[in-house]
């Protein structure tokens, strides 16, 4: 029997996307297909969405939906079948998702989620053009309302909370509850209470069936007070209730074979044109060490401040480094100063996706020194592309990277390098490792024809949500 899922989500490829969160809530439904499970996904009306989607039902409407019209309408695109919720005071604006023009959160940002979230309850509720779900997985703070508007309505429907990053807690003040029409019962701190304040992400936490996060190392690390984000006494209080379930990658899109916006290779060997091509359009001359490349926001949690620190070293074993981003200001502007000190670093601030894929298909090596990673994909990218990951040991980095120790590379089974602790000192050393395995030719060969071998697909970690969601939706 098929399944019925709806993923509330706030950003989902390929219509809008600022974070690994659009990947997962773009992929899972094709991904869940195989294992029995239609899911459909519940989107804000952006002017992006809007654009690329087309309106082949209008299954909900009203005059005065958080202080404005608005509907709801069923479209597909790309293979998703979706439910935008089309409300032009909400969310028709410049900039992007979360963030006015400058910079800055839009000040609404509790309404306009708080909205989305309602939706999400709605449909769970009552339905939408006649389709209703056995289940709903909520993505993140802004569809962390969902449960709880859905107990308040005295709806057994079971929910599953999402956590991509504790970090963003949607924190809103008290007073905002009347106009979202959250219930008072709820406002103590085993429920939606923050420090005085309402937390979104902390009343997912608490209301919904289960929660997963997006690997099984982030799904232990959130129980400490390190990672927890002040929520890992809810954490650990639910522990029974916790899976982490490792993210996947979109396979077509990242195929060294088919890249349309690379050199393509099939083999570790293939790479020698692709790493060329890489050099000569990022201005940088060869050497005798390896070209690392890094494809990242520019913030503290990426630790590439920590890369700076290390940065000498590396190039005086001869390594080059491109790397690709843009984040904070004064990181931004540490990297300029870095590329203008160093002949063997270049940087280009801002985000292009086609450059991300010859990044990736021309480097020996891609670097992720987080602080903290719930997951992270690009470390997977490189995996695919026989571009060996240099990793902080921490959340999903730990657990799709295995390292290139005496055991592992006795073993044939190493696939990268990892560090800890996340200071500028041991990342020192593993590039220094890095440095010795590239100048032994034929074992960093082989350490390639790993990491190309690795999964990194969608397969397993859909087979893992399609058990979670038939354990906990009732048998009829």
């Amino acid at each position: 029997m098929s399944l019925r899922v709806l993923s509330v989500a706030s950003e989902c490829v390929p219509l809008v996307k600022t974070g690994g969160l659009a990947d997962v809530a773009g992929a899972l439904p094709g991904a869940l297909k195989a294992e029995g499970v239609e899911m459909r996904v519940l989107i804000p009306g952006y002017p992006a969405v809007l654009a690329r989607t087309e309106a082949a039902d209008t299954v909900w409407e009203s005059p005065d939906f958080f202080g404005g019209p608005a509907r709801l309408y069923f479209a597909r695109h790309a293979g998703l079948e979706l439910y935008v919720l089309e409300a032009a005071h909400l969310f028709d604006r410049p900039g992007g998702p979360y963030l006015d023009g400058g910079g800055s959160d839009w000040p609404d940002n509790d309404i306009r989620f708080g909205a989305l979230s309602w939706m999400g309850a709605q449909i769970g509720a009552e339905g939408a053009g006649g389709w209703q779900p056995d289940l709903i997985q909520c993505h993140d703070w802004q569809a962390g309302l969902v449960p709880l508007y859905l107990k308040a309505r005295s709806v057994d429907l079971p929910t599953v909370m999402t956590v991509h990053n504790i970090a963003f807690h949607g924190l809103m003040p008290a007073a905002r509850m009347a106009a979202l029409g959250l219930p008072g019962w709820a406002f103590h701190p085993g429920g939606m209470e923050f420090y005085g304040q309402v937390s979104a992400l902390k009343a997912g936490l608490v209301y919904a069936w289960k929660v997963t996060t997006v690997s099984p190392t982030y799904a232990r690390e959130l129980r400490t007070p390190e990672f927890g984000g002040g929520l890992d006494g809810v954490i650990r209080a639910r522990a029974g209730d916790v899976l982490g379930i490792l993210n996947g990658i979109d396979e077509a899109d990242w195929d060294p074979a088919t890249d349309p916006h690379a050199v393509r290779f099939r083999q570790p060997r293939g790479k020698a044109k692709a790493r060329a091509a890489l050099l000569e359009e990022m201005g940088l001359s060869d050497g005798p060490g390896p070209l690392c490349v890094v494809v990242s926001r520019l913030t503290g949690q990426k630790g590439l401040d920590l890369l700076l620190q290390a940065l000498p070293d590396l190039v005086a074993r001869g390594g080059r480094l491109a790397l690709l981003g843009s984040g904070e200001p004064p990181l931004e502007q540490a990297w300029r100063s870095a590329a203008a000190r160093h002949e063997g670093v270049a940087v280009r601030i801002g985000y292009d996706e086609a450059l991300a894929h010859r990044l990736i298909a021309g480097g020996d090596a891609i670097l992720l020194p987080s602080r903290f990673e719930p997951c992270g994909l690009t470390q997977m990218y490189g995996l695919r592309y026989g571009t060996i990951p240099v990793v902080a040991r921490t959340g999903g980095l730990a657990d799709t990277v295995i390292d290139a120790n005496p055991a592992a590379l006795a073993a044939g089974v190493a696939t990268g390098i990892q560090f800890a602790p996340v200071t500028a000192e041991a990342l020192s050393v593993a590039l220094d490792r890095l440095c010795d395995l590239y100048a032994d030719t034929d074992l960093f060969a082989k350490l390639q024809r790993n990491a190309m071998r690795a999964p990194v697909g969608w397969q397993g970690s859909a087979a893992a949500y399609a058990r979670l969601f038939r354990e906990i939706v009732p048998t009829p």
